[in-house]
């Protein structure tokens, strides 16, 4: 770590940014996955209601077309299944749930009248109950389809944002943390190293002028015993 880490006050002060930043982003993104579960859990009440309507839908319908079956041939069954002029229309949209895309089904009325269907009036009326109850068991598929897909992205997103939430309180801010606690350290002992030279270098100079007054001090002694004066004192000298 500290091969990758400038000890300067820049890169301190740059890190304290990032921490702040980074602090920031967990807390939006602890709200956020809050904020999604309550909206997961409100689908999912949901989805289990629809899941009930599609499953009473169903058996209804499972029972129509066993009559039919009974009142006709499993072939005229087919054939007038194949008979069916047009799909019912179906459109999909997207909404958004806390920054997810979701699916919206829109689809117009599935209920059709007698002469709707298309497969003519020479039918039996166990065939028209069993079309009948099919459309509704269309009406409850496409609701369910709806809520699962959105259950199925909001807990995708749940965990990445669970993800990235214990990625954050665990692994980056705690590693930048040590970071900062490095880089201060450094700092406080290239202080203290600095200090202690500048008192070291202080000291010797110190040292070196009281030296110097010793010995001059010696000398003008000597020079007061011998009756020679002091050098200061000494203007010229006549050598010849």
């Amino acid at each position: 770590m500290s091969q990758n880490i400038k000890p300067t006050r820049s890169e301190l002060i740059q890190l304290k940014r990032k921490i702040k930043l980074a602090q920031s982003g967990y807390k939006l993104l602890k709200k956020k996955r809050e904020g999604l579960i309550f909206e997961f859990f409100n689908v999912m009440k949901k989805a289990k209601t629809l899941r009930s309507d599609l499953l009473n839908a169903y058996l209804p319908a499972l029972d129509a077309l066993q009559t039919a079956r009974l009142m006709e041939s499993d072939l005229a069954i087919e054939s007038i299944a194949m008979a069916v002029s047009s799909a019912p229309g179906i459109s999909l949209k997207t909404k958004n749930i806390l920054g997810v895309k979701v699916p919206q089904v829109e689809a117009g009325d599935m209920k059709k009248q007698y002469l709707e269907r298309g497969f003519g009036i020479m039918t039996s009326a166990s065939v028209d109950e069993a079309a009948a109850q099919y459309e509704k068991v269309i009406e409850a598929a496409l609701k369910v389809a709806e809520i699962e897909t959105t259950m199925k992205k909001l807990l995708k997103e749940i965990e990445k944002t669970k993800r990235r939430v214990n990625a954050l309180e665990f692994v980056v801010i705690p590693r930048m943390m040590k970071q900062q606690q490095f880089i201060r350290l450094r700092l406080e002992e290239m202080e203290r190293e600095n200090t202690f030279r500048m008192k070291r270098i202080k000291k010797k100079d110190t040292g070196d002028g009281a030296e110097q007054g010793e010995f001059g001090n010696a000398k003008d002694w000597f020079g007061a015993a011998k009756g020679i004066p002091p050098l200061e004192k000494v203007e010229k000298i006549d050598i010849y």
